[in-house]
Formats: structure tokens, C-alpha cells, sequence
């Protein structure tokens, strides 16, 4: 189905097709106050500001002017989402098959060079409506932290504190966890957006294997059945750790949870316009409530085992945040700012551990 004849969903809130690791890892995320704010600082006025100088003076801005025909289909895309204020849209020389979104109260979306010149529309059209179900999700706060981490963690060696009084190392690999969640609910959107979820399927395929002829993608499901089918007890244990570090799950669970939540009657019910609206949006439910607290205890113990201590890391994000807003730093506002609100954060992660 191409982009034209799409389904529109009218005010569809992201709740509708988030996956349950999102929202719970999520949801975790903002239950450490401290965590959350120094996150949402970091991607606040200065960072996307930051990243958006960077783009306009080194990259491409697209439009109904530059490269027309992927500007129409990246606002058509937002039209099915029914997401009224397009994102801008830019495209960068880089021969990998990529794309990203960035940015905090103007979110912006960058395709890679290889990804438009090596793709066809129709798969070009998949990732778009990837990254728009991340701006519909508002993923985008905290992947601009995640982007602005993964630049300065990797440009930089020696101690693993590369921004002063802040545990950047700790931050980022909590991050990492959260967005192997997120990436599944943007599958979702991009399957709702171009009709077809062996189309998404297709295109995870291609981008882990690149732009090459004769892949079946048949064959491809099946290698998803028989990875997530593995019984042996090191190999799951190596996939644990190899997972880790990565910043996207890998291609074959990602077809595979996808394949999953069509196959419960999820996707069917959404298309047929049975789907939580904006503003409707009901409490996180009782079933996701112990996945919240597992990825707390995730996080917790990333934090333990990464910055020495959890009291010692909430402390540090409490002197690193009363420095930032003595300095009159460019925060985005969110959680708010000033030493009070820090120790009030920092007191109510102790009582919630506690209990």
C-alpha cells in the first residue's frame, strides 16, 4: 500500500500501539526524579539547539523545494499519524542505512544519505513512519540525551565522567536500556502507517543485511523463529550481554515481537479504528506494573554497578543540576530547577527504593 491510499487515524495517542517494555521502561525512567531531570536537561534548549546549528550548517534540509518526493512522503506520514506540525527533515552524507530523531520542543528527523539513495520509496517509507511514531511517542526528550552522550562518550577516554560533575557513563547505558524498548513501539507505528507489518519486517531485514538482491524474507522470519527458540542456557546468557551494549534490539526480535503483537489481533483492531484517542488515555494497567518495576531495578542496578553506588550517583546528579542552575544553564524546564526541587527528587527515590 503506499502512502497515499493510507489509513488516516484521526487524534491516535501513542498509548494505542506502545509496546508494554516501552511504557514500563519508560514509566520507570520517570519514576527516579533525579534521573529524569538531568536527562531532560540535557536535552533541553542548549543540546538541541546544539544539534540543530550543527544540521543546518552540515546537512540538508529538505522540502517541497529539496528532494520533493521524500518531503511529501515524510508529510504525508504525518498526516496518517495525524500529528498537525510536520518535523523538519534532513538528510546527511553517510553511507550507512540510518535514521534518527533528535530534538526537544522542535524535534527534527535525519535520514542518512545511504538509506535514500539505496532504498526504494516504498522502504523509505517504513523508516520514515518509524520515526514518526517516535515523535508521536515523544521519545524524542530522551533520545537527544542519548545522542548527546553516545558523541561525547565516544570522542572521549580515561575516566568515565566526561562532562564535569556529571556520570555521563551511568546515564547513558540507562538510556541504552530504554531505547531498545522504545524501538519496538515505532515498529508498531510504522506498520499501522504503511498497512503492511511484512513490509516493516522486510525493511529490518534489509538494513540488517543491506540493500541486496534475492533476500527472502521468509527466510528471514524463520531465522527470528529459531533465534527466539534457542534452549541453550550460554547462549542466551552471551545474547544478554552482546544485547547490552547495542542501542537497537536485534533485527530478529524486532520482526518477531512485531509479527507477535499482529498475530494477537492488536493491529487489526487498530486499522479497523478501535484505538485509544488522545486525551483518553487510561492509567498504565495493573499487568504492566510489575514490568515497571522490573526496569527500575534495571536502572537501579546499572546505576549501582556503573557509578559505584546509587546514593552516590543521585548525589551527583543533585550537585551536577544545583551547579547547572547557578549557572543559569539552559535546561528545558522539565521536572523543574533550582536545589529544592533536586533534594525533594532525591528523597522521594530513597522512600520508593525503600519500600
Amino acid at each position: 500500500m503506499s502512502l497515499q491510499e493510507a489509513i488516516r487515524y484521526e487524534q491516535i495517542s501513542a498509548k494505542a500501539y506502545e509496546h508494554p517494555a516501552d511504557r514500563a521502561a519508560t514509566a520507570a525512567l520517570r519514576s527516579i526524579p533525579l534521573l529524569d531531570k538531568a536527562v531532560k536537561y540535557l536535552s533541553g534548549f542548549f543540546v538541541e539547539r546544539m544539534i540543530r546549528e550543527f544540521h543546518v550548517g552540515n546537512a540538508v534540509q529538505l522540502s517541497d523545494r529539496q528532494v520533493p518526493l521524500v518531503w511529501a512522503a515524510h508529510v504525508r506520514t504525518a498526516s496518517v499519524l495525524d500529528i498537525g506540525r510536520v518535523p523538519d527533515l534532513y538528510v546527511t552524507q553517510t553511507p550507512l542505512a540510518n535514521a534518527f530523531t533528535v530534538g526537544a520542543k522542535r524535534p527534527m528527523v535525519v535520514l542518512r544519505s545511504g538509506l535514500v539513495r539505496d532504498y526504494s520509496p516504498s522502504e523509505l517509507d517504513v523508516v520514515l513512519a518509524h520515526e514518526m511514531g517516535h515523535v508521536l511517542s515523544e521519545h524524542y526528550y530522551y533520545q537527544t540525551a542519548l545522542v548527546f552522550l553516545q558523541q561525547i562518550i565516544y570522542r572521549a577516554t580515561g575516566t568515565p565522567t566526561f562532562i564535569p560533575g556529571l556520570p555521563a557513563q551511568a546515564v547513558y547505558l540507562v538510556l541504552l536500556e530504554w531505547w531498545r524498548a522504545a524501538e519496538l513501539s515505532a515498529d508498531r507505528a510504522s506498520s499501522l502507517v504503511v498497512g503492511d507489518p511484512l513490509m516493516t519486517c522486510h525493511m529490518l531485514m534489509r538494513m540488517a543485511g543491506g540493500a541486496l538482491e534475492g533476500m527472502s524474507l521468509d527466510a528471514f522470519l524463520a531465522q527470528a523463529a529459531r533465534y527466539a527458540d534457542e534452549e541453550n542456557l550460554y547462549t542466551r546468557w552471551s545474547r544478554a550481554w552482546f544485547e547490552a551494549s547495542r542501542d537497537h534490539p536485534i533485527a530478529v526480535k524486532r520482526a518477531r515481537e512485531l509479527m507477535s503483537w499482529v498475530s494477537d489481533g492488536s493491529y487489526d483492531r487498530i486499522r479497523a479504528g478501535n484505538y485509544v484517542r488522545r486525551g483518553q488515555e487510561p492509567p498504565l494497567p495493573t499487568e504492566l506494573d510489575a514490568a515497571t518495576l522490573h526496569y527500575r531495578d534495571r536502572f537501579l542496578k546499572i546505576l549501582q554497578v556503573t557509578a559505584g553506588g546509587v546514593e552516590r550517583m543521585l548525589g551527583q546528579l543533585e550537585d551536577w543540576l544545583r551547579s547547572e542552575d547557578a549557572g543559569g544553564g539552559d535546561g528545558d524546564g522539565g521536572g523543574g530547577k533550582g536545589p529544592g526541587s533536586g533534594s525533594s527528587g532525591r528523597s522521594g527515590t530513597r522512600g520508593r527504593r525503600s519500600s
